[in-house]
């Protein structure tokens, strides 16, 4: 059973071996920290699971920790007599590993790049070594899959630990914002204090379901570090009643430290967040179905009759002139849950028509985009289409004859170019839009690139 979960950041300098003197400014996050140890030390826990995102991660699979156990030390952080070698509970791994396979959802022992505990791990150990030492740990990174998975995941570890009869207790490890002031890390963000603010009376009144609302351009900007660790941890307490308490706050390096505890405290039906989010979502995808252009329902009516049938549809009936009497460069973008799901296009026209160019540039978006494994039937509810038609590009000599909001760019250099449309979450100033551009066509700095730019119009 969960006997309880702590959201916990991991700052090394809080370890007075590495911070010499400098933790004592984060005095108050240490008191909290002892506190957590003190707690766990009176559940005496068989296991303790830590998420960490420091551990390794990948895009599309959430690794756990394979073998029999690993060890770890400070030495990055001129503290190498501080060292770690902790066992693994195997049975329960595998135990997780089995549930992941049962339903083909993506998480394993596959992939380890690197045995040696990380940071994020070894912090809130510290801490608990000085207190308890009975227990075994399974360590989990994060991943880049949307915020849904990352709860569907810690439901996960609630069966499996019940499976086992493991009496358990979770670690949330994470930082909150890296943006919180001008002297810190990445410097200041208007998201970095707004982010901390939220996630701490998220967390304080165990409101999990309100994790899943978070957009990820708003978390990005924040520059966060913990978010989907605590939405596994949240995804784990699924269905429970839940006594929460924030035990404190600080930001004084710039960066945020959290700490909050959460207790479990019997099922409560009405605590089901991630079925209530999907819910609400089919419903809203629904509503934004009806109210689609013909440009997109098209791009939708076009990648679903291959995916259901491998069947690619002609050019219907009834469509707007301008779709079947004009040439352009399209591109079909589609995400899931708020991350992108595939995105395909063209910068020029290739068809007889703008409708042949969605059409043939939908079923590549959903099944060739070489990032991502082609989608499947039972994820088409769940996608959002938008189809930007390109106007024609016109050479421009200088960066600042850009504007990320009105303009995309190509970025030229021989037979390598790189494209990024107008208008994209994250993307603010024009250097990052070029910047993006050249990663994407293979292009370095000192290349002798050319600049092109070019409007859209942007069909919902």
């Amino acid at each position: 059973m969960i006997q309880a979960a702590f959201m916990v950041p991991h700052p090394p300098m809080i370890v007075p071996a590495v911070g010499r003197g400098s933790e004592a400014q984060i005095r108050e996050t240490t008191r909290a920290y002892e506190q957590i140890a003190d707690e766990i030390a009176a559940l005496k826990p068989e296991t303790i699971v830590i998420t960490s995102p420091h551990a390794v991660m990948y895009a599309d699979y959430f690794h756990i920790s394979p073998g029999r156990g690993a060890k770890g030390s400070f030495a990055d952080f001129r503290a190498g007599q501080v060292k770690f070698q902790e066992e693994y509970d195997e049975d329960l791994v595998n135990e997780i590993c089995a549930l992941a396979a049962e339903r083909r959802f993506p998480a394993g022992t596959l992939g380890e790049r690197d045995a040696r505990l990380d940071h994020g791990t070894m912090v809130p150990l510290w801490f608990i070594r000085q207190k308890y030492h009975d227990f075994r740990i399974v360590r989990i990174g994060l991943s880049g899959l949307p915020l849904t998975d990352h709860y569907q995941f810690g439901m996960m570890l609630q069966e499996a630990i019940g499976r086992l009869g493991r009496r358990t207790v979770l670690i949330a490890s994470g930082d909150l914002s890296h943006k919180l002031q001008s002297y810190g890390p990445y410097g200041y963000a208007p998201e970095g204090p707004a982010y901390d603010q939220r996630i701490m009376d998220v967390c304080s009144r165990a409101a999990f379901g309100e994790m899943l609302s978070f957009e990820e351009s708003f978390c990005e900007k924040a520059a966060e570090c913990g978010h989907r660790s605590f939405v596994i941890m949240a995804g784990a307490l699924d269905g429970m009643s839940v006594k929460a308490e924030a035990l404190s706050h600080q930001d004084v390096t710039g960066v945020g430290y959290g700490i909050c505890t959460f207790y479990p405290d019997g099922e409560d039906p009405d605590r089901h967040f991630l079925e209530k989010h999907l819910k609400q979502k089919e419903t809203e995808l629904l509503e934004q179905r009806a109210k689609s252009d013909p440009y997109v329902r098209l791009a939708r009516q076009s990648l679903e009759a291959y995916i259901r049938d491998g069947k690619k549809i002609s050019v219907p009936e009834g469509l707007p002139e301008e779709m079947t009497k004009t040439r352009a460069g399209a591109f079909v973008s589609i995400h899931k849950h708020g991350k992108l799901r595939g995105c395909i296009g063209t910068i020029a026209p290739t068809a007889e028509n703008v409708a042949q160019e969605i059409i043939r540039n939908a079923i590549s978006a959903s099944t060739q985009d070489p990032r991502f494994d082609p989608i499947e039937a039972e994820e088409l509810k769940w996608l959002e289409i938008h189809v930007d038609v390109l106007g024609k590009p016109e050479k421009i000599s200088s960066i600042e004859e850009l504007d990320v909001k009105r303009y995309g760019v190509i970025v030229s250099c021989g037979h390598k170019r790189g494209l990024l449309l107008p208008d994209l979450d994250g993307v603010d100033t024009p250097q990052q839009q070029v910047s993006i551009a050249m990663q994407k066509g293979g292009i370095r700095e000192r290349d002798p690139y050319t600049l092109e730019r070019f409007e859209v119009v942007r069909h919902t």
